[in-house]
């Protein structure tokens, strides 16, 4: 386990937990030498000058005082370097997950790192502040007593050491045997949060279909499913709960046996005997204790694993001689792309030139969106290169990339935190003068003037407390104060209202006045003064030219704009 806490936390953490380890193992072999000064404590009190105990009980006072000193240095050293690990295991799987291909987070998986990224990595961490100590003092101690018992009585020795392999044994048993339900148990949790949050976002949609007696039915299901689980997790350890307190009942019982056995034959005196079994009734406490150490263990080292897996996903390859692009002009050159089973794209090849504006158009699942991600390089294509001035994004830095290009997506999602927090984030570093400009730009204005705390107003998780349009143009603010030379829009205007819809065009239009712009929409109206059209379908560009080009060909666009301007049956 410590060397999978090691593997998880980096090599610049190795140090510190070595150096607490190698502490906290010296305590516990301090604090089972201290009851080697038993010996001559009781045989001085049961001798004939009860007196001659006072040294012995001084120097008992003594190692005492050093045991309590160490044991200080190291549950501080304990907390202090599981709060530095911490702390660093948050910063490596952010960074971690920030250079993760998009496509590796599935719903399954985001929920998984969400748990992980919250209690599951408090959990990790707590073992070096919380169970590495008593962990060590429960193995290490015993196994000392049991030195000294050699020390005293050879006999009395063999016999303790005899139990350390029954006990190995029966912790190793039953940490197996535990290990699958464990993992069942992590599974059956995870899928009740699913149901749970499934019956509570659905509910507009169960009432109004009459449906919520059948999905709660599901939802009562998963969590029978999950006491059932827990049940059978509790009764697989009673075995190895009840076989350690057995071994540890039987050997204490078998020492005092064989003590008396000694005593009698004279072979051992009485305050030996009496100072051999209290140190073997010392070592059963820590010895009962393994069992509840045992299973925190488990659940840490369960989440130890999934967050060791989480790292060795590979990442997007960096380039390791970054090249800067001298200009804004975008690039396909023979670009195929899968998603899973599914080619996204085939042998697809065009251009934009800087300056000019490319609209995407198609049937729901052409590719439109991912088109604007392999640009951005939320994934790496299978073949081909997608340049940005000439260079492969492949081999540009992250943050270079990044600079390069602002991003409107159709959902927008925003930090819980003020509307001007959330607009700086496109440049933390604007100032005040810039950021109410950006905000002009987009008519974002118009809403923080009716907001009752302007500015200052909190946003909610995700943007909640905001209407879809105001959202967006929060998010159109917050590119235009990045300023970056490409802008790539992803159906910003498709569920607004006309209101909205009109305040977000206006943004958009400043936004993409003298840049690089890739325009995806389902509204073909707004794509009416893109310099160029690309049709997308089947994983290829089915024909490209401007609008009335497109028109007077009657291909595919033209069916798609006629059908657009069909009425509503109704209306």
């Amino acid at each position: 386990m410590i060397r999978m806490l090691l593997r998880v936390l980096g090599p610049e953490y190795a140090g510190p937990v070595r150096r607490t380890l190698a502490l906290m193992t010296t305590t516990a072999v301090v604090e089972g030498l201290s009851y080697a000064l038993l010996v001559p404590v009781l045989r001085a009190l049961f001798g004939s000058e009860p007196a001659n105990a006072r040294p012995w009980l001084i120097a008992f006072g003594a190692v005492v005082v050093v045991y309590a000193g160490l044991r200080y240095r190291s549950d501080l050293s304990g907390f202090r370097v599981g709060t530095t690990l911490l702390r660093g295991m948050y910063h490596r799987l952010g960074d971690h997950l920030a250079r993760l291909p998009i496509g590796w987070y599935s719903a399954f998986r985001v929920g998984e790192v969400s748990v992980l990224a919250s209690r599951g990595v408090l959990q990790a961490m707590s073992v070096i502040a919380h169970l590495l100590a008593p962990f060590i003092s429960a193995a290490v101690t015993p196994l000392t007593i049991v030195v000294v018992m050699f020390a005293f009585n050879w006999q009395l020795g063999l016999a303790a050491l005899l139990a350390a392999p029954i006990v190995a044994a029966i912790r190793i048993w039953s940490g197996r045997s535990m290990a699958a339900d464990d993992a069942q148990r992590h599974e059956s949790d995870h899928e009740a949060s699913g149901r749970v949050i499934e019956y509570l976002q659905a509910q507009p949609v169960l009432r109004a279909g009459g449906r919520t007696t059948e999905r709660f039915r599901l939802l009562d299901n998963s969590l029978h499913e999950v006491q059932r689980i827990s049940r059978r997790t509790t009764l697989s350890a009673l075995p190895g709960v009840v076989g350690l307190t057995l071994t540890v009942q039987v050997m204490f019982t078998a020492l005092l046996a064989l003590g008396a056995y000694l005593a009698l034959g004279g072979n051992i005196g009485t305050a030996e005997l009496l100072a051999i079994l209290v140190l073997a009734a010392r070592c059963a406490d820590p010895l009962l204790s393994l069992s509840e150490i045992g299973g925190k263990l488990r659940g840490a080292q369960s989440v130890l694993a999934r967050l060791d897996t989480v790292l060795r996903t590979e990442p997007l390859p960096q380039a390791p001689e970054p090249i800067q692009p001298m200009s804004h002009d975008l690039e396909f050159e023979s670009v195929t792309f899968g998603h899973g089973d599914r080619t996204v794209f085939d042998d697809v090849s065009l251009s934009v030139p800087h300056g000019e504006r490319l609209a995407v158009v198609g049937p729901s699942g052409a590719g439109k969106s991912t088109l604007l991600q392999l640009l951005a390089r939320f994934y790496d294509v299978d073949t081909g290169a997608v340049r940005i001035g000439g260079v492969d994004v492949r081999a540009m830095a992250t943050e270079v990339l990044m600079a390069q290009i602002a991003i409107v997506f159709q959902d927008v999602y925003l930090f819980d935190g003020t509307i001007e927090d959330n607009v700086r984030l496109g440049r933390p570093d604007a100032e005040d003068a810039e950021v109410r400009a950006a905000a002009t730009a987009a008519r974002l204005d118009e809403v923080i003037e009716r907001l009752p705390d302007g500015w200052a107003t909190d946003v909610g998780e995700g943007g909640a407390l905001l209407s879809g349009g105001e959202r967006q143009r929060v998010s159109i603010a917050r590119a235009l104060l990045k300023n970056a030379p490409i802008v790539l829009l992803d159906e910003v205007t498709s569920a607004l209202d006309p209101v909205n819809e009109a305040a977000v065009h206006d943004g958009i239009e400043r936004l993409m006045a003298g840049r690089t712009v890739v325009l995806v929409a389902h509204r073909l109206r707004t794509v009416q003064r893109a310099d160029r059209i690309v049709f997308l379908d089947g994983g290829r560009i089915v024909e490209q030219g401007t609008h009335d080009e497109l028109l007077h060909h009657g291909g595919r666009y033209a069916e798609f704009w006629n059908i657009s301007l069909t009425p509503v049956a109704g209306e």
